[in-house]
């Protein structure tokens, strides 16, 4: 798995690569076919007092691309929210790779015949 972690107007710091490792274990944990991952940090300076802290990831695997951004005062909220979001979305992912179509009961007892 390739991951690059980067910060757009912010320095990403020991702490917050850390912080972002361990929310990305819960997530592989899931799903373990992740080829690529790309997480962006990003602090915008709207008005003099207010900033917003933004989160996004881009998580590629096999045959699909998944996309997600959480913005949020602080970061690590910003990523908490992030992080739940894209786990939710690779177990969706996963749950529609799953063949969940069975054979029935009958067409099974007619092959053995």
């Amino acid at each position: 798995m390739n991951l690059t972690i980067s910060g757009h107007h912010l320095e990403v710091t020991p702490a917050l690569r850390e912080y972002v490792l361990t929310k990305l274990d819960r997530v592989t944990r899931h799903f373990d076919q992740v080829v690529d991952v790309t997480v962006l940090l990003t602090v915008e300076k709207l008005k003099e007092k207010e900033r917003r802290q933004k989160a996004e990831v881009t998580l590629h695997v096999k045959g699909r691309d998944i996309f997600v951004e959480q913005s949020h005062e602080d970061l690590y909220a910003a990523i908490d929210q992030l992080m739940d979001k894209l786990d939710r979305q690779v177990v969706r992912h996963k749950d529609r790779l799953q063949d969940h179509h069975h054979q029935s009961a009958k067409r099974m007892g007619a092959e053995l015949s």
